[in-house]
């Protein structure tokens, strides 16, 4: 995934440490299977309570909104399906 979607006006006021936090994410998921991205996805979702590092649901929204821009719809309804499935572990 190219750079420049950090700089996506709807991304704006996000805090920079949850933004570091979702580069790094990306970073680590490029090229991965949808198994290894929801491990690595559980893990940055550990790892940012710890740090104390919460996104509110709009920024949530905001995020997947940006990661879905210029994908095709079969890369849309996989990114749906991870988050149904991520949506279900948390409960």
């Amino acid at each position: 995934m190219p750079q420049d979607w950090m700089k996506d006006p709807l991304l704006a006021g996000i805090d920079p440490a949850k933004m570091a936090l979702l580069n790094s994410f990306v970073s680590q998921g490029t090229g991965k299977s949808q198994n290894e991205i929801v491990s690595l996805l559980m893990a940055a979702a550990n790892s940012s309570r710890s740090r104390g590092l919460q996104f509110t649901p709009d920024e949530m929204e905001r995020v997947i909104q940006v990661l879905k821009a210029g994908k095709s719809p079969q890369e849309i309804a996989k990114m749906d399906k991870m988050l149904s499935l991520m949506r279900m572990m948390q409960r």
